[in-house]
């Protein structure tokens, strides 16, 4: 069962909020058309072709790149370059999996793709379903949803879902008659694929951020065969799974992306159960699956390796505040990453500006996995390495 709603020490610190800032906007028009030897009419040519955004669709579109649109499209009409480059994700619709609270990786994403102008639907975990449900109704994440245009997010759909299983012939009795799954149906892969299909017609974005691992806690040589199974079921083949039922009705174009951890490549102590493992087979996966989806229906297929951040699911692993400070004292940038700055790389990722980026493994963790040794080391102390002051 997948009772994490997002993977492993991957998840956040404060509720997410927001989206690409202005400046982002300004600083990659400018390398684009400043800093290159391009032709003017070159110039204007891109520039149109950057603001011919599709109209606004209705009102659970964030309003954010419609004003971008406007403004750029104004400039353009005018000859000059845009001064913004807006990611625009109206029209497209995108189902995250693994949404359970409004403090997770997956909120965050939801958060930022509604703000590019996505229609949100989602999939948690069916034991979960009522408390996120109830909560949503309730109001309890209202300060979370707003938008940056002072409006909330809208979720068009919630849909139960447990990605360990493909189809009702897979899930055994024990499941079928516990009471947590009482009063849901249609929960595997393939049926939330088809409630999907027969509700919406088409997705555009597909993303997994579930992961779990039963015996996280324990050491890999001390791990049973059924936990590290348990673990690759739920953190890696589930995004398979998901691909493979939810890519028949995914538009041309579309973006799939999961979210992977460091420890697929690195020494993480106390990370284990098969965590790590589950995390280098989604990587792997990742590369094949870019090949395979883009092959078939032009699929771009990406993962987010980012770092280690403060959340109920990661809380159960019990050394993320640990991870959160080694991170703060050894990464490049000195700083506590933020659930919308994962959320963010998301929209980059699935809008056509990332158009011809997939199979890659996308880091956002302040730099860290860049780094050989710890410097906070005692060994280190006379090397005189700088630090980041205020």
């Amino acid at each position: 069962m997948v009772g994490l709603a997002a993977s492993g020490l991957q998840i956040t610190a404060a509720r997410p909020s927001i989206f690409f800032t202005h400046w982002i906007f300004k600083s990659s028009v400018a390398t684009v058309f400043n800093s290159c030897n391009v032709p003017s009419s070159v110039k204007r040519s891109a520039s149109l072709h950057v603001s011919s955004l599709q109209p606004i669709q209705h009102n659970l579109k964030s309003t954010s790149a419609r004003n971008y649109a406007i403004k750029a499209n104004s400039e353009a009409s005018q000859g000059k370059p845009a001064s913004v480059l807006p990611i625009d994700l109206t029209g497209k619709r995108a189902f995250i999996a693994g949404v359970a609270d409004d403090n997770g990786y997956g909120w965050a994403i939801a958060k930022s793709l509604a703000a590019a102008g996505a229609e949100i639907l989602v999939g948690t975990w069916v034991p979960a379903l009522n408390i996120f449900e109830t909560s949503l109704r309730r109001g309890k994440f209202d300060e979370s949803r707003v938008l940056p245009d002072g409006s909330l997010m809208e979720i068009t759909k919630v849909y139960p879902l447990d990605a360990v299983f493909d189809n009702l012939e897979d899930v055994p009795e024990d499941i079928k008659a516990n009471k947590r799954y009482a009063g849901s149906s249609k929960w595997t892969v393939q049926e939330v694929a088809e409630s999907v299909k027969e509700d919406f017609g088409s997705i555009d974005i597909l993303v997994h951020s579930l992961a779990n691992g039963p015996e996280v806690t324990k050491p890999l040589l001390e791990t049973s065969r059924k936990g590290y199974l348990a673990a690759i079921s739920a953190s890696s083949y589930s995004y398979i799974s998901l691909l493979k039922n939810f890519i028949p009705i995914m538009n041309p174009g579309g973006s799939s992306i999961s979210l992977t951890y460091i420890a697929s490549e690195r020494i993480i102590p106390g990370y284990g159960g098969g965590m790590s493992s589950a995390k280098a087979a989604l990587e792997s996966d990742t590369r094949v699956l870019a090949f395979e989806a883009g092959r078939k229906r032009k699929i771009r297929v990406n993962t987010i390796s980012a770092g280690p951040l403060r959340s109920r699911a990661a809380k159960a692993i019990g050394f993320i505040d640990m991870m959160i400070d080694y991170s703060l004292e050894n990464a490049p940038l000195q700083k506590e990453l933020s659930a919308e700055e994962v959320g963010n790389t998301a929209a980059f990722l699935a809008s056509p500006l990332a158009s011809a980026i997939t199979g890659a493994v996308i880091y956002v963790d302040n730099g860290l996995n860049t780094m050989g040794v710890g410097v906070d080391s005692p060994i280190f102390e006379d090397l005189n390495i700088p630090k980041y002051e205020q």
